[in-house]
């Protein structure tokens, strides 16, 4: 075990994570070797064959949000992660990209799991929830602060989907949505927030939360997705630039990752 890997654990400790903004109310304990089993980032810093493709992934996202050699972007803290069609792996790199963030010393991180017609993040990371984001899209008086989980990963807290709600694809189309968005960016103005998106091609949704977005991550199934549906996803998004693409799903003789600015 190296210096790095036995501070962590030090710091690491159940049910004391490491949030830089409001404490969470709650507090999971996510199942790290699980993660490494499944091909996730690997949460106690040890290697896999997906660390530096992550790395590199936020290296840019990370630039843009916090000024670095260049102007910083208006709600560059603020990181969408979607992708054209369902099954092209978003979640897979959103929750990679989250767990990456928060091994940097300095960042905090909230993974937002906004696709609430199909909310999976709890699902892949092994843990259960009830309160989320469509609770506070339907209680104005509920603080984010209520529903944010703190984990027993330092620095990597999770805002699930929340109740199940009929209506809860058009919430996210709603002045709430706004008005949530902009007391969790004030309530967590150091941590970068990054959001798991419902597909492009699938909900109009994704295109409203594209337009409160600093920067949006298209996640593209390599081999799988046609060129055009690619570029009729990009079109939707109008004038919401996009930060870049990651090509996922590459055979292990390819190198996969960030490979475009948009």
């Amino acid at each position: 075990m190296s210096l790095m890997d036995r501070d962590m654990n030090k710091r690491t400790v159940d049910g004391v994570a490491g949030q830089m903004g409001a404490a969470p109310r709650r507090r999971l304990r996510i199942d790290v070797d699980g993660l490494k089993r499944r091909w996730f980032r690997d949460a106690k810093g040890e290697r896999t064959t997906l660390p530096r493709e992550f790395q590199e992934i936020k290296r840019p996202l990370l630039d843009a949000a916090l000024g670095r050699g260049m102007p910083a972007l208006a709600n560059g803290r603020r990181i969408m992660v979607t992708s054209a069609l369902p099954r092209e792996g978003k979640t897979f790199c959103s929750i990679n990209l989250a767990l990456s963030i928060a091994a940097e010393r300095d960042h905090g991180v909230v993974l937002v799991d906004a696709d609430v017609a199909r909310p999976s993040v709890p699902r892949e990371l092994g843990v259960r929830t009830d309160r989320g984001l469509i609770d506070c899209l339907l209680d104005d008086s509920l603080s984010p602060a209520e529903v944010v989980c703190g984990t027993n990963i330092k620095r990597f807290s999770i805002l699930p989907a929340g109740i199940r709600h009929r209506n809860a694809t058009e919430l996210l189309s709603s002045a709430a949505m706004s008005r949530f968005l902009d007391r969790l960016s004030r309530l967590y103005p150091d941590e970068i927030i990054v959001f798991d998106s419902p597909p492009l091609m699938v909900t109009s949704e994704s295109r409203v939360l594209a337009s409160h977005m600093g920067q949006i991550v298209l996640v593209v199934a390599a081999g799988e997705t046609p060129r055009d549906v690619v570029n009729e996803a990009i079109g939707k998004l109008g004038s919401t630039a996009i930060a870049g693409v990651v090509l996922n799903k590459m055979s292990a003789n390819r190198r996969a990752g960030y490979y475009g600015l948009y």
